[in-house]
C-alpha cells in the first residue's frame, strides 16, 4: 500500500543556551532523510537581527518558508518603528505565527536566542503550534535525547517551584559554554546518523553576533 505524507524530518540537531550577558546557538550541518545525505553544508541558524538568531530543527521547507515569513514580518516593523524588533517581542511574533498553522503546522522545532532589553541571554522553546516559554537552554532534533542529559547535569536548569526564583541564564563563561556545546556535539555525532559533518556556532553579546565552525564525524 502506498504512503504519503506531506512532512518530512531533514534530521540534525540544533541548541540554543543563555548565558549571563549572552546566548550561544549551535546546530550540525548535515541535511538528510533515512539514509541518504542531501548535503553536508546546510545551515539551519538564522540571524533575524543584531540580537536575535532563530535555529531549527525538522522539515526543510517548513523551516524556510518559516523563516521567510519571519523575516518579512521584521521588515515591516523596522519600517514602521524605525528600529529594530526586541527578542521578546520576536518570540511573541514566532508564537504567533506557529499558532496561527495550527491546523496544517510547520513541521518545525524551533529555539529562538539573543538578548533580551537588559543585555541578558534570553533562550525560547517552541514545540511546532508555538506553545514556548523562557528557558536557560533548549534542544530539538534527532540528537535531543543524547544532549539533554549533558546539558541538565552541566547546566543546571532552575526548577520554577523553588523560591525565590532562580535565574535561567547559566553562570558558565562564553568560553566554558562553548567548550561544552562543542563536546556534546561531537558525542551526539558518534551516536545518531543524522547529525554530523559540521558544527556552526553562533555567539550573540553586546559586541554583536559572531560565528565559528568545527568539524565533525562525517560517516
Amino acid at each position: 500500500m502506498a504512503h504519503w505524507s506531506p512532512y518530512d524530518n531533514n534530521g540534525g540537531t540544533s541548541m540554543a543556551v543563555a548565558g549571563v550577558d549572552f546566548a550561544i546557538v549551535a546546530a550540525d550541518t548535515r541535511l538528510s532523510t533515512g539514509y541518504s545525505i542531501y548535503t553536508r553544508n546546510h545551515s539551519k541558524a538564522l540571524q533575524i537581527s543584531d540580537r536575535c538568531v532563530l535555529v531549527s530543527s525538522g522539515f526543510q521547507a517548513d523551516r524556510r518558508m518559516l523563516q521567510k515569513v519571519l523575516l518579512q514580518r521584521h521588515e515591516v516593523y523596522q519600517q514602521q518603528h524605525n528600529e529594530e524588533m526586541s527578542c521578546e517581542a520576536m518570540a511573541q511574533l514566532l508564537a504567533n505565527t506557529l499558532y496561527y498553522k495550527r491546523f496544517f503546522p510547520y513541521y518545525t522545532f524551533n529555539a529562538l536566542a539573543g538578548l533580551d532589553v537588559n543585555g541578558v541571554g534570553c533562550v525560547y522553546g517552541y514545540d511546532a503550534v508555538g506553545s514556548h516559554e523562557r528557558l536557560g537552554y533548549a534542544v530539538h532534533g534527532t540528537g535531543q535525547q543524547l544532549v539533554v542529559p549533558v546539558l541538565d547535569s552541566q547546566l543546571k536548569a532552575a526548577n520554577p517551584l523553588v523560591l525565590p526564583p532562580q535565574p535561567l541564564a547559566t553562570k558558565l563563561s562564553q568560553e566554558e559554554a562553548v567548550d561544552l556545546i562543542k563536546d556534546t556535539f561531537a558525542s551526539a555525532a558518534e551516536r545518531d546518523i543524522y547529525t554530523g559533518d559540521a558544527l556552526e556556532i553562533i555567539v550573540i553579546d553586546k559586541s554583536g553576533v559572531r560565528r565559528e565552525t568545527m568539524d565533525l564525524r562525517k560517516d
